[in-house]
């Protein structure tokens, strides 16, 4: 089964080309750096490297709080994120700087893998959240390299989809593999995958251990006083295509009880900055742009955050949030970062990309859930006329984060015994 993957992922290497080539059209990021993707063109560097991988602006967010735990306790390793999109480098670009070295993962493919792991030699591999890659998982094994899947969850439907690949996913996992899973119920679904028992333990979920930079609050705050001074403000975040226009339809009803209120719009993507400001034109409102460095008027009615890394600040600005990819099957974004904010949240109905932070998130009474513009307008007005309802169900978004962090510590204690001093590449695997 494996020699057949491998076979497969060479014959496919022009398809998966193709692919990135057809989402430069839309984003033209993608054609840069294509090299990397095959474990070509990679920058110089200076030693062995402890790797993480997290594939998109998400797993970077979550992987935060580890890249910072890392670097501190282990200042003079080299630190090595990967991602496989563009906005995902982006934002390790914008959290960690020139702290750690980025390239994009390469493609799963034996030769690009190789080419990566001669290049990058890696003495601890740490894959967050949901990426299973065989090849790259295997050569960890060839190289007795230590391998973590950290904050590991897996879903039903990913389930069913491995297990037509049982036998290849059983031995990928097998291969001492350490998983930190997020959840007792996704430690089971990967011991029923094949995974070691022994090696599966429950972590947590790192993102419940985030720390916003201080200095959020008061950007908000300045924000808003300069933007948006006494006027009911809801934010539609990480919105995507076909949410934008049932948000706009909320936000016009209402702006027929409180003609003062204003939206701030932040697509998920920057490719699609330039189609919504059209939309929102067309709608009939009145907006301004981040990108442009007007503020906002008295007569302005949506405000379109048409820029990168900013979303705590407009968290911060506004008295509800909406949290999008949740009124489409995107499976909805991140419900922590209004909660760590006092901002009591909305979202959609499809939030399977992290149901079990959905679920308690509901539960605690600090998000609701609504799919339709006249649901979600009638909750947004009653929570602008609301200031109590407002603080409590804040404060129980950010008690409910504050009980589930320490996933970071837990996860730690399986990482340490891989990462003490004079550890060769290879060592501690068994004894893992």
């Amino acid at each position: 089964m494996r020699f057949l993957y491998a076979s497969l992922a060479w014959l496919l290497a022009p398809v998966f080309l193709l692919h990135l080539l057809w989402r430069s059209f839309s984003q033209p990021e993608y054609r840069r750096r294509l090299a990397e993707r095959f474990g070509y063109g990679l920058p110089p560097l200076p030693g062995p490297t402890i790797w993480i991988h997290a594939v998109s602006v998400g797993e970077v967010t979550a992987a935060a709080p580890l890249v910072r735990a890392l670097r501190e306790r282990h200042p003079r390793r080299q630190l090595l994120v990967t991602t496989m999109t563009p906005t995902g480098s982006r934002r390790a670009r914008d959290l960690f700087g020139d702290t750690v070295h980025h390239v994009y993962v390469p493609y799963d493919s034996v030769g690009s893998v190789r080419r990566f792991f001669d290049w990058a030699r890696p003495e601890l591999a740490l894959v967050m959240e949901t990426e299973i890659w065989p090849n790259l998982f295997d050569e960890c094994g060839r190289r007795s390299v230590p391998l973590v899947l950290a904050s590991a969850r897996v879903s039903k439907k990913s389930v069913r989809r491995y297990r037509i690949l049982f036998s290849l996913i059983r031995d990928t996992l097998a291969n001492g593999i350490v998983i930190g899973a997020q959840s007792e119920t996704d430690a089971e679904r990967f011991r029923a995958l094949g995974a070691n028992p022994a090696r599966t333990n429950v972590t947590g979920n790192i993102k419940f251990d985030f720390v916003l930079a201080p200095q959020v609050p008061e950007l908000g705050r300045s924000w808003r006083a300069t933007n948006a001074a006494g006027r009911p403000v809801w934010l539609a975040a990480s919105t995507h295509d076909g949410e934008e226009t049932l948000l706009l339809d909320a936000h016009r009803r209402i702006l027929a009880s409180r003609p003062d209120a204003l939206l701030i719009l932040v697509p998920r993507h920057p490719a699609r900055f330039a189609g919504v400001a059209t939309l929102i034109e067309r709608e009939g409102f009145s907006g301004v742009t981040r990108s442009s460095g007007n503020p906002c008027g008295p007569a302005t009615q949506v405000f379109l955050g048409d820029s990168m890394g900013e979303l705590t600040q407009f968290y911060a600005a506004c008295d509800v949030a909406f949290v999008g990819g949740s009124l489409v099957r995107i499976g909805g974004h991140n419900l922590l970062e209004p909660a760590a904010l006092n901002v009591p949240a909305l979202t959609g109905p499809y939030n399977f990309n992290a149901p079990d932070i959905a679920e308690m998130l509901t539960a605690e009474g600090a998000v609701c859930i609504r799919s339709t513009p006249a649901a979600i307008a009638a909750e947004v007005l009653g929570l602008f006329a609301d200031p109590a309802e407002r603080e409590r169900r804040g404060r129980c978004g950010l008690a409910a984060i504050d009980s589930n962090r320490g996933a970071v510590s837990r996860l730690f204690a399986l990482v340490e015994p891989m990462t003490r001093p004079g550890l060769a590449p290879g060592a501690g695997q068994s004894g893992v």
